[in-house]
């Protein structure tokens, strides 16, 4: 061996063996002690469903534009609470992910627990959220001339469903929403769950709230419904149908006593029948996501808006209610 080959083969064996200390240190040493990170308290392994999930998850990009981290900022508060390091003793590699074109994932499952949305969503984001810049993955989905045993149609909207058939979840689909729906963030020892506060909202006129309990506000209860609950009853308050009922007209929102309408958007409701249609679709409690505040902003705003003309309520009304837990 020459001089010059020995020269060169001591630089690439010189160079190899630092990318090999560095991988060691950066990725090696770190997994080998993240792996001994005990589980948080209440942290369970995914179901074989569940994995597969996580599978189809990680294949179809959705780290891409989805996090699973929630940083302890104050715009992150919408998300759930800071993640901690037992959040992912059974999710190794962890899928943090580092853009956000859409929203958290981290505690989706709590935010969203419907699995009717998430299979809307999935089969034709716009269908539940019309500002939606998600691609559809409609491959994750079967449109059948008959229903098989045991299996229940998507209700896709018409401007959005197949000219025939019926659009139902392939075992992959199934498997998406099944971890999708696992992605729960249990509250820690001592740490209450996080209450996201609503951006400040501009005042409403004085004509508006002339006649409006103490402390309610228009623009206030506007802003929160478009961030909390347009997802599902939409923009207009009319929802989808089948899947997600309509508000406008709604006797619940327009009857004198509001104890209904205020205990179900505390402690959310599934399998509710208005009219001829029954909604299987859960609708999430919001008890420890939003304060007295915010709930009282939003029924008062759904109980005064799209045609609606029903006593607005207050504070006081919503903290009833809620001490008194079912």
């Amino acid at each position: 061996m020459n001089a010059a080959n020995a020269k060169l083969l001591s630089i690439v064996g010189g160079a190899g063996a630092v990318y090999l200390g560095l991988a060691v240190l950066m990725g090696v040493l770190p997994g080998a002690w993240l792996s001994r990170t005990p589980p948080g308290p209440g942290v369970k392994p995914l179901t074989a469903e569940e994995d597969l999930g996580r599978e189809v998850y990680v294949s179809e990009g959705c780290s891409y534009c989805h996090t699973q981290q929630v940083r302890p900022l104050s715009t992150d508060t919408p998300f759930g609470r800071p993640s901690a390091p037992g959040d992912f003793a059974y999710q190794t590699p962890e899928l943090l992910g580092s853009e956000r074109n859409g929203p958290d994932l981290t505690n989706i499952g709590a935010r969203q627990p419907s699995t009717v949305w998430q299979y809307m969503h999935l089969y034709q984001p716009r269908s539940v959220v019309p500002q939606s810049i998600m691609p559809a993955f409609p491959w994750l989905f079967r449109v059948v001339d008959r229903l098989p045993p045991g299996e229940t149609a998507v209700p896709i909207p018409k401007a959005y469903a197949p000219e025939h058939g019926f659009v139902i979840p392939t075992k992959r689909g199934k498997a998406l929403v099944a971890y999708l729906l696992s992605l729960k963030q249990p509250p820690l020892p001592g740490q209450k769950a996080l209450a996201p506060t609503a951006p400040a909202a501009p005042a409403a006129s004085a004509e508006a709230n002339a006649a409006a309990p103490a402390g309610a506000n228009a623009a206030a209860g506007a802003k929160l419904f478009a961030d909390r609950c347009a997802v599902c009853h939409g923009a207009t308050g009319e929802g989808v149908p089948g899947a997600f009922p309509s508000l406008k007209g709604d006797p619940v929102v327009n009857a004198a006593s509001a104890k209904e309408q205020i205990r179900t958007v505390l402690f959310g409701l599934q399998g509710k029948k208005i009219g001829d249609t029954s909604y299987s679709a859960a609708m999430p409690p919001f008890a420890d996501q939003l304060s007295d505040d915010d709930i009282m902003q939003i029924i008062n705003h759904e109980r005064s808006s799209w045609g609606n003309h029903a006593p607005l309520i207050t504070a006081k009304d919503v903290a009833a209610e809620r001490s008194s837990k079912p």
